[in-house]
């Protein structure tokens, strides 16, 4: 289904065990820039305040859709980084329809999005150690810079999109 590039704005999502990143584009898909970045709870039992956090950012912006980078290896096989996001994914989009949010959510490559954005904050004299949560920004902005790049090359959304849960009442 190539229809050419969906106006709107995109949120980018780089997860990680720590921290979430958030970025997001403008509504014309020609800028992308960091928004915020989310502490992960060390447990689940501890609740879920960084996914609450982020249902809240979806509520502010009303983006088209969200783009979470999914940590693919080289060799294009799937890890246990990349099965974290998918749970992580999969949670969000069940919050997401519990708040009457029916925005789209699609998985897309991530490869070496945090190297990039690493390599990018050094070059700009910035130190990593101290800017690890400017790193996860940095990546999500990657993420969601290159999925705006993808669908105005191709004409077609990139990554995998995700379905909501089935309803089974």
């Amino acid at each position: 289904m190539s229809g050419g590039f969906r106006r709107g704005i995109r949120l980018g999502i780089d997860v990680g065990s720590v921290r979430v990143g958030v970025a997001r584009s403008d509504p014309d898909g020609l800028l992308a820039v960091p928004v915020a970045t989310l502490a992960r709870p060390k447990a689940v039992a501890a609740g879920r305040p960084d996914l609450v956090e982020l249902v809240a950012l979806v509520a502010e912006y009303d983006p088209l859709e969200l783009v979470v980078g999914l940590p693919v290896g080289l060799d294009g096989t799937e890890g246990p980084a990349a099965a974290a996001v998918r749970v992580y994914a999969h949670a969000l989009v069940g919050m997401l329809g519990e708040r009457g949010l029916g925005v789209p959510v699609r998985l897309v490559d991530e490869r070496m999005t945090t190297a990039q954005a690493t390599r990018g904050l050094q070059a700009a004299g910035r130190n990593s150690r101290d800017g690890r949560s400017v790193i996860d920004q940095a990546a999500a902005v990657i993420i969601v810079q290159h999925a705006l790049d993808t669908e105005r090359a191709t004409g077609t959304p990139p990554g995998t999109l995700l379905s909501p849960p089935e309803d089974t009442a």
